[in-house]
């Protein structure tokens, strides 16, 4: 019988040494895209498959990272915020595409996830998504570095954090949403989301909002401020009527989630206000709900292709000991009706 092919025999083949065959099939920046084009052909010619056990126990790799999706009060029992539901595709792919199994891992706020991967092996790295208060979880952070453990999270980039964070400018994206509204003519902009450095998306988002209105010529009026920590419909909800018992005059709202804008939506069709006619609503994240709300949701959108990309590539970038940097991503408006303005040409009504 014709024995297995190994990577010396595509070594051979290909004219290159055994090491430069085992980092071009890993995908190691130390190959150059010829010989790693060249490499794989022969790979293929031979049907050679590698054997990641194998492969994992030359270099103490488990070949997998851990993906943890830690709790989110949510309407239903999920407990998962749809949004990161949306950038589970994304990591998968980017995970698969450079040879790296992924371990999906449902995770409590109060359990001591952070010292459960240390010494087991099961994964060479972890991407972590929702982290409750982040005052409360920069501790677990902390340790994560000082045990030396790799990780990247998809939040906030925050002045002198620990480890690496993937996220959104929620600066620019709160500013963007406040100018749009300004720049429809309305004045009394409500927002509705937490403004506090436990929740720094929030705080963030609610910065760019005072930043437009300040432009603007327009005072910051705390009283148009409706706390909601939790990103959910009912805490939307509740927090719009609220803001609406105070009685004073409001002509949009912009809300620090699409779940919150969504429950907002329902409150002020409760106390008889039209959207948009009477009071305009903006979102932020451009969850697939968005567009299916009544009216359908301008939002502000956050990539969460290229999110799940960037937190694959730079746990993987810590894995092989490479210098790494934190990096936000733009924010995009995506302008439905719900707003009072036509819906962009190339976005969904």
């Amino acid at each position: 019988m014709k024995s297995k092919p190994t990577s010396f025999d595509i070594a051979y083949r290909a004219g290159v040494s055994q090491a430069t065959v085992s980092r071009a099939l890993r995908g190691s920046p130390l190959v150059n895209e010829e010989t790693r084009r060249r490499v794989q052909a022969v790979a293929k010619e031979l049907n050679y498959t590698v054997d990641k056990h194998a492969s994992s126990l030359r270099r103490q790799s488990s070949a997998t990272v851990a993906l943890l999706l830690f709790e989110d009060p949510t309407a239903d029992d999920s407990l998962i915020n749809p949004f990161f539901l949306s950038m589970l595709g994304s990591i998968t792919r980017a995970a698969a595409r450079l040879g790296y199994d992924l371990l999906i891992s449902f995770q409590q706020l109060s359990d001591d996830w952070h010292a459960d991967y240390q010494d087991s092996h099961k994964a060479d790295g972890l991407i972590l998504l929702g982290y409750g208060d982040y005052l409360v979880s920069r501790g677990r952070l902390e340790r994560l570095v000082q045990q030396g453990t790799h990780f990247v999270r998809w939040g906030a980039v925050v002045e002198g954090q620990p480890g690496v964070s993937i996220g959104c400018d929620n600066r620019q994206g709160g500013e963007a949403a406040t100018t749009h509204l300004l720049a429809l003519g309305r004045r009394r902009i409500a927002f509705v989301g937490t403004a506090s450095p436990h929740c720094p998306e929030f705080f963030e988002r609610y910065a760019g909002h005072c930043a437009a209105l300040r432009a603007a010529g327009i005072d910051v009026d705390p009283q148009l401020q409706a706390d909601a920590g939790d990103s959910t419909e009912l805490v939307g909800h509740a927090a719009t009527h609220a803001l609406l018992a105070r009685d004073i005059a409001i002509d949009a709202v912009f809300a620090a989630s699409d779940l919150l804008a969504i429950g907002a939506l329902r409150a002020l069709a409760e106390r008889g206000l039209r959207t948009p006619e009477d009071v305009a609503v903006i979102g932020f994240d451009d969850i697939p709900m968005a567009r299916f709300a009544a009216p359908p949701l301008t939002t502000v959108l956050q990539d969460t292709k290229r999110a799940g990309e960037l937190l694959v590539a730079s746990l993987l970038q810590q894995i092989r000991g490479e210098p790494v940097e934190s990096r936000m991503l733009p924010a995009t408006l995506v302008i439905r009706r719900s707003c009072g303005a036509p819906p962009a040409p190339a976005g969904p009504a």
